[in-house]
Parts: structure tokens; sequence; C-alpha cells
């Protein structure tokens, strides 16, 4: 198995380091600046004798080299600073994904892309556009994220283990995503009966606000190592067949009764990619609260395609 990384800054090369560590795949890292990929595949080769795994990590500034790759994950993209919100990043991270896929698509044109750059649904759908893959090939990374951060603060609020801890986020990345509290349990109990309907309201908000607030403390970039996790346990669903549910940006085709929207829903990622979307009971809050994230995405959508015309 191969993985490409496209980008070698901070989440691109943990990516790259998690990925050959857990020994799913070969990794090749790309990035166009001169000698980073280079660098990185390096320093990162040469701790392989001490982690112990065999796999192989290059790094280089040539897109040929992706060529034979069964996963893309494009993390490649300006990441946020203090203040800015991810769809800020709109028009340069979407011209990156743009450049980047057509630069791709001759070397590897039956890769998965795994999306990461935000707004992760545009980025998602642009990457969709230009490569004319089906859906089942174009996905993205967020909802993962935005529910590992999510447990994480269930967890640090009950005092328990983390992995105890199960929950769903949904809809776009972004402030608003949809956390599912009624669906969150630890160890089977569900978190409404252990946490107060303020404490719960207050989690949620944070859980929107996670990404920026690792932003607010790192000043000069965002975060990295969850980001890179993510990831991680999605190219390990897809590359073992492990037919894993996990909550995909995926473009929906009538599932939740929307059409040609990217948004985070649970999908089963298995060996073909993503092989099923699972539709959750909503109630009408709910349902509201995912149909408002997806306007959200629309219109984002939107604003970069009068973008393409203005240009």
């Amino acid at each position: 198995m191969k993985v490409t990384v496209v980008g070698a800054g901070n989440v691109g090369a943990t990516c790259a380091q998690r990925i050959a560590e857990a020994d799913l795949a070969d990794v090749y890292l790309v990035d166009v600046v001169e000698g980073l990929a280079r660098g990185k595949a390096l320093d990162l080769a040469q701790a392989a004798p001490i982690v112990d795994h065999s796999r192989s990590i290059e790094g280089s500034e040539d897109w040929a080299g992706a060529a034979g790759s069964d996963i893309i994950v494009l993390t490649a993209g300006k990441p946020r600073t203090p203040g800015m919100s991810r769809d800020d990043l709109l028009q340069v991270n979407a011209a990156i994904t743009s450049s980047v896929v057509e630069s791709l698509m001759p070397a590897a044109p039956d890769a998965l892309l795994l999306m990461v750059a935000n707004p992760l649904d545009v980025t998602t759908y642009v990457a969709a556009q230009v490569s004319g893959l089906p859906r089942e090939r174009v996905i993205g990374m967020a909802g993962v994220l935005d529910t590992a951060r999510f447990r994480a603060f269930i967890a640090m609020e009950i005092g328990c283990c983390p992995s105890e801890v199960t929950a769903m986020v949904l809809g776009g990345h972004g402030d608003s995503m949809v956390p599912l509290p009624r669906h969150s349990t630890v160890s089977g109990i569900p978190i409404t009966q252990l946490i107060s309907e303020e404490r719960l309201a207050a989690i949620v908000e944070r859980t929107r606000q996670g990404g920026g607030e690792i932003v607010s403390y790192l000043k000069t970039g965002s975060a990295f190592y969850a980001p890179a996790a993510a990831v991680t346990q999605m190219v390990g669903a897809i590359l073992r067949d492990e037919k894993r549910i996990l909550p995909t940006c995926v473009r929906l085709q009538g599932e939740y009764g929307m059409d040609d929207v990217f948004l985070g829903v649970p999908a089963m990622l298995g060996a073909a990619g993503m092989e099923q979307v699972v539709e959750v009971d909503l109630d009408d809050e709910e349902r509201s609260a995912l149909e408002l994230s997806a306007q959200h995405v629309r219109d984002t959508v939107d604003q970069w395609r009068n973008l393409q015309q203005d240009a």
C-alpha cells in the first residue's frame, strides 16, 4: 500500500509519521517548497530503526512520485491565524486544491482523495469537481476530528477515560457543525444522565470552537496532532477494509433529504472508499440544525463560484 501526503507542514508531516509508524502504508511526502518534503521524509526515515517499522518514507517536489498511490491526503493550504474563520481561507485554499488535484491526477488517476485543508467542505467539493472521481473516492476529514474534540471535552467534564466516550458530530466543519448529545454515551450511559443541560451546551459550543481555541494559543498556526490522528484512523479503515463507520465529509445524494452538498455524516469506510452513508435518526431540532449547516456549506460553495466568475 502507498499513501501520498501533499503538504509537508505540521499536519502533513505528522500524518506521514502516524501512517508509517502505524504500519499502514509506504508514504510519499510532496511539497512545492524546495527541500521541505525531502528533509522531513529523511528525518522520519531515520526514526524508523528506533520506532521499529520498515515502511518506506520518501519526499520530493515532484508530483510524479505519487504514482501508484492508493490514497492521496491533501493537507496543502494556508493555516488559520487568530481571528480567522475557516471560511476566511476560501479563495487561497480552494485555488491551491484545484492546482494540486490537476497536478496529481495524471500520476495517480485511481487514488482516493482525502481532503484536510480548510474550508474542508468546500475544498472537498473543489477536489471532486476537478478530479471527476466518483463520490466514493473523494471524501473529507472533519467529522472524525470534530467528534474527537467532542469526546475529549465530555471526558474532561466527567473525568473518565476518553476512549469510553462514544459520540457523533454531523454537518459542516465550522461554527454550524452539529454535535449530537442525544446520541452520545459513556460506557453505554447517555451523557444526558451524567452532565447537566447547561454544561452540555457549553461543551457543544466549545466543540464548535475547538480549532479556533488552539489557534488562539498557537498564534502562528493551527492544530495538527489531532487532525493527523483523524486522518490516520480514516486511512486505516480504508486500507485495512475495516468497514468502520466514521463521520466523514461526503457528497450527499438523497440521504438526509439533501442532494449535491458535501456534509459530514456517518459513513462506512472500506476498501472501496466511502461504501455507504448511514442515516441517523434525528429529532426535529437536530434535523433543522443539520439543514442550516448544509445551507452554510452551499452558501460558501456559491461564494467560491462567484469568486471564480469574477477572476
